[in-house]
């Protein structure tokens, strides 16, 4: 059943589909910013990210106001070109701003994961999966109980969430060459093979690198 729902969201745009996520979305322009939704609308995705129908869950549907910054235009002091009106992008994803609202709104909830359900030509709609930490149902849970440990406050904030660490470039399985595992893994096979600094910094004096050369004559 899930695989089915996911061929009908690759779809969404086309067809009959597009005419009812048309629909969604004047009705979604008329809510909240952030709204309770009694169930997930991508009951595929939710289940995939963790979801679980039981007390303790709780979905948030979020708009996220899409392009640029808006910047006032300064009246004077600085020709056009520098007037710095255009150009300016937040540093998160609109899926990261998404989630920090939602747990913004609920304080007392964690968010767990989130993904995305429709856009028009201003704004974006993610749900936003969270999950109530104090509850005997999610702490006796095997699956969701990490959560409830101290470490994983603020996941939002700290970006831990999956929205998060893809803004940090923490995802190697894309195979980025700039995540900080790249990097240990290349300094820690450096330092086997004696080619850091810290490692060969003696052997690196212009002294000794000449007593070398005179050995190698020799």
């Amino acid at each position: 059943m899930y695989h089915y729902i996911a061929e009908t969201w690759h779809r969404i745009y086309r067809g009959e589909l597009r005419e009812l996520l048309a629909r969604r979305l004047i009705e979604w322009r008329r809510q909240p910013t952030v709204l309770r939704v009694d169930k997930p609308t991508r009951l595929d995705r939710a289940k995939a990210l963790g979801y679980k129908a039981k007390v303790g869950f709780v979905v948030v549907r979020v708009r996220v106001r899409k392009g640029g910054q808006r910047r006032p235009r300064p009246r004077s002091g600085r020709r056009p070109k520098r007037m710095g009106v255009y150009g300016y992008a937040p540093a998160k994803s609109l899926r990261l701003i998404a989630e920090e609202r939602a747990a913004r709104k609920y304080r007392n909830l964690e968010v767990l994961n989130s993904y995305y359900v429709g856009e028009d030509g201003k704004y974006k709609w993610y749900e936003v999966i969270l999950v109530d930490r104090n509850h005997p149902a999610i702490c006796s849970d095997p699956d969701i109980k990490w959560i409830c440990e101290p470490q994983h406050r603020g996941r939002a904030f700290r970006g831990l969430t999956s929205a998060g660490k893809k803004v940090r470039g923490l995802r190697r399985s894309r195979g980025l060459r700039g995540t900080v595992y790249y990097k240990w893994k290349r300094k820690q096979k450096e330092r086997e093979l004696k080619k850091r600094h810290e490692a060969s910094r003696g052997a690196r004096e212009p002294w000794q690198a000449v007593e070398k050369l005179r050995e190698g004559e020799e």
